[in-house]
């Protein structure tokens, strides 16, 4: 009887530190594992996905929000408590020049490292252009392209100075190629292209990855108050014929934002269903 006490014991005692193993391995293989991230309005939709993903992939991770501290404080302790990783969420406005710099200057204080930027805080304010008003033009470029400019400004010293970094900006198909009635969305966007660029060849020899994503129509709470008809015509549209999910972007990020992507800077990423084909 002892003996058949010892020999379960030693079976457990096994099987608890092939478990550990398994959980040890599992971590070192995430591909972010080790990383710190960075992710601009990352409390719902496109965003909360990345956040997402990017802890199950192993990293710390802080997310930017303008309003509701409570809900977000809250959706971070949700978040770690899940993950077992570290979650900030940081009360920032990404068009802010100020708040930008204070915004990476709190995650570089508090995990003394930035691996990965993800720039995708971005509105819309959607009108034909002869009725456009100025501040509508103005608010769009300075929240979807001037907070591009902002936020990788704050991070550059940082990567500089660790000579390691991965810059991830959110485009859109329509800043490839254009829509009617969202002209300024579609400068911004397009703006954001050509910058990400520009930083892929300004930053490259400080290993330094600069590049964009272009989702398409994707699928989220805001598209869930549109009129299902104008929906499954999208649909319809795309060769893919689904629209895409948060998940399907924060895929490409985790792609972009990881060491499988080391010889890739200054492309455009396209997961738009084959919209653009």
């Amino acid at each position: 009887m002892k003996s058949m006490v010892r020999s379960a014991a030693r079976a457990v005692g096994t099987f608890a530190r092939t478990e550990q193993s398994t959980t040890e391995s599992n971590r070192s293989m995430a591909l972010l594992a080790g990383k710190t991230a960075l992710i601009t309005g990352g409390s719902r939709g496109i965003g909360r996905g990345i956040v997402e993903r990017f802890l199950e992939e192993g990293a710390d991770v802080a997310f930017t929000y303008v309003s509701s501290p409570e809900k977000a404080n809250a959706l971070a302790s949700e978040l770690a408590a899940k993950s077992g990783r570290k979650v900030m969420a940081i009360q920032s406005d990404a068009g802010n020049f100020e708040h930008a710099q204070k915004a990476v200057d709190e995650v570089v204080n508090a995990w003394g490292r930035l691996d990965v930027l993800v720039n995708n805080a971005g509105i819309t304010k959607d009108q034909l252009l002869m009725r456009m008003s100025e501040a509508d033009w103005d608010a769009v470029i300075n929240t979807n392209l001037k907070s591009v400019f902002n936020m990788t400004k704050a991070v550059m010293r940082v990567m500089l100075k660790q000579r390691s970094g991965s810059i991830v900006n959110m485009s859109s198909v329509v800043g490839v190629k254009g829509n009617a009635g969202q002209s300024n969305y579609a400068a911004s966007k397009a703006g954001i292209i050509g910058f990400t660029k520009s930083v892929a060849l300004e930053l490259g020899s400080r290993n330094i990855r600069s590049n964009a994503i272009a989702p398409g129509f994707i699928e989220t709470e805001m598209t869930g108050a549109l009129d299902q008809k104008v929906v499954e015509q999208w649909r319809e549209g795309i060769p893919l014929k689904r629209g895409g999910s948060p998940t399907d972007v924060a895929n490409a990020c985790v792609f972009l934002g990881s060491d499988l992507s080391s010889y890739i800077t200054g492309q455009t990423l396209n997961v738009c269903g084959g919209m653009l084909t």
